[in-house]
């Protein structure tokens, strides 16, 4: 039975370390992360507005065309126009009754009706082409800009990874090792607490006679059983994991 106490208090003084080693691993990556700022997500921004541009100066591209084609059907329409008076005014000169000759001159009234609106709309057409014509520009050049500012901030964060990819890799590796002595419940607990406080500390030292992450006191009472190692204790006030900061040091029973 004294075996069995001795071998759980063993076990979770086990577990304690390696949360507190886990939390000091996942420090170390966290100011690795930091050194990169917010270059990532500064890039994928640059990324993602750059896609979005291209897909406006597509469709910018596209309502030129469009614009570009009414232009030509306007011109279309203009000959037609013309070449349909041309005809009626050849047929005038040889019309036998009053009746034909109305007809023939309200076509004509007709397709010069048609000539200048077709004539009114090729201005109107031409005029939204250089308009167009401007923002395809601007657009374009925005999109020269923002590729060039994100083809140096994908340098600099090329850089900072080169320089730090190695040490982040090994720190993973023992994250991992850490991790697999420390059962899931108090492993998903640990995480769920990291991600909760903005330094990411869920594994906290008493220091002072105060818990390391809110500094609050903490009872002697309380300090004693921390520092017994016998079970994982959590502070009142900020819900971090609490452990003696000698708990490194050898235990002699």
């Amino acid at each position: 039975m004294a075996k069995t106490i001795t071998q759980t208090i063993a076990s979770v003084e086990n577990k304690l370390k390696a949360l507190h080693q886990l939390q000091v691993i996942d420090t170390e990556v966290d100011k690795i992360r930091i050194v990169r700022g917010e270059l990532p997500l500064e890039v994928q921004d640059l990324e993602d507005l750059i896609a979005g541009l291209n897909i406006r100066l597509e469709k910018f591209n596209e309502e030129l065309t469009a614009l570009n084609d009414n232009i030509v059907a306007n011109k279309n329409s203009i000959d037609l126009a013309t070449d349909a008076i041309k005809k009626y005014e050849k047929q005038l000169k040889n019309i036998k009754n009053n009746r034909e000759f109305t007809s023939l001159t309200k076509e004509v009234e007709f397709q010069n009706i048609e000539i200048k609106m077709a004539e009114k709309n090729k201005i109107q057409h031409n005029a939204n082409v250089l308009h167009k014509t401007e923002i395809i520009y601007a657009c374009a050049a925005q999109i020269t800009e923002k590729e060039e500012e994100l083809k140096i901030k994908q340098g600099e964060l090329k850089k900072i990874i080169k320089e730090t990819e190695k040490e982040e890799v090994a720190l993973m590796k023992d994250s991992e090792k850490a991790e697999k002595v420390i059962d899931e419940r108090l492993l998903n607990a640990y995480k769920r607490i990291r991600g909760k406080v903005a330094n990411g500390l869920a594994v906290v030292s008493v220091e002072r006679d105060a818990c390391g992450g809110c500094f609050s006191q903490i009872p002697p009472q309380r300090q004693l059983d921390i520092q017994m190692h016998k079970k994982v204790i959590v502070c009142e006030h900020c819900g971090r994991i609490m452990v003696d900061s000698n708990i490194f040091e050898e235990q002699e029973a």
